[in-house]
């Protein structure tokens, strides 16, 4: 493959969200004392939020909801879902997970290395389907800038990918074109589909090891595979 220009997605491909989420979801329950509400199990907490939270960014993603509505959600429907009822949410609990969250610093395997030696053969860009705040504070704790080139978020563009707008906004940005472009990312509908469908090409960051999509011509297992692709 012969390219200039590497776009890769943030969370869930570079930045460990689940693993950062987990880290700082077991730091609030303690702190919350969340047992002495009933909820015994911190796993099974984190299980919860995580498949809601899941749900809610989907939506998200799609522009069903907005940021407000996936935050103020995300927590009130874990808790209830729980059996907490509303008045016993603690109402700082989002905004103290905000805060924290950002500042985690697991990236997924050979991430420093794999960035690091791309940098030096080609310019390296980041979309994000994140919030402006904690998007700037993952990368800026953890090191991550001094790879990047430009760093196009979602919410200053005003779209989500798979949105064709927020690939204009990044390739204009990056003074790329689509030909000498490629996306790397997890998400099969809003960064595989959505650079298929605007025709650059895209490799699926798939650690997990899901089943691959047939229309899916290139996917990676650890980051650090990019070295021999690219």
């Amino acid at each position: 493959m012969l390219y200039n220009h590497l776009f890769f997605d943030l969370d869930h491909t570079i930045w460990d969200f689940d693993r950062n989420a987990e880290e700082t979801l077991h730091e609030l329950y303690h702190r919350y004392n969340l047992k002495d509400l009933g909820l015994h199990s911190a796993d099974r907490f984190i299980e919860t939020y995580t498949i809601n939270n899941h749900q809610l960014w989907a939506d998200y993603h799609v522009g069903k909801i907005s940021k407000q509505v996936l935050r103020e959600t995300r927590f009130a429907k874990t808790f209830t879902d729980l059996g907490i009822s509303p008045e016993h949410i603690p109402h700082q609990f989002e905004d103290d997970y905000v805060t924290i969250c950002p500042t985690k610093t697991n990236l997924f395997p050979l991430a420093h290395e794999t960035l690091s030696y791309l940098k030096n053969k080609y310019k390296l860009h980041v979309i994000s389907n994140g919030f402006k705040e904690s998007t700037e504070m993952k990368i800026n704790n953890n090191g991550l800038d001094v790879y990047f080139e430009n760093v196009i978020i979602s919410e200053v563009v005003g779209v989500n990918k798979p949105d064709r707008a927020i690939f204009d906004h990044a390739l204009n940005l990056a003074e790329a074109h689509v030909s000498e472009s490629i996306m790397i990312g997890d998400s099969i509908e809003a960064d595989i589909r959505g650079a298929q469908d605007y025709g650059m090409k895209a490799i699926y960051f798939n650690p997990e090891g899901k089943e691959k999509p047939e229309d899916v011509e290139h996917q990676i297992i650890c980051l650090s595979e990019l070295i021999g692709i690219l």
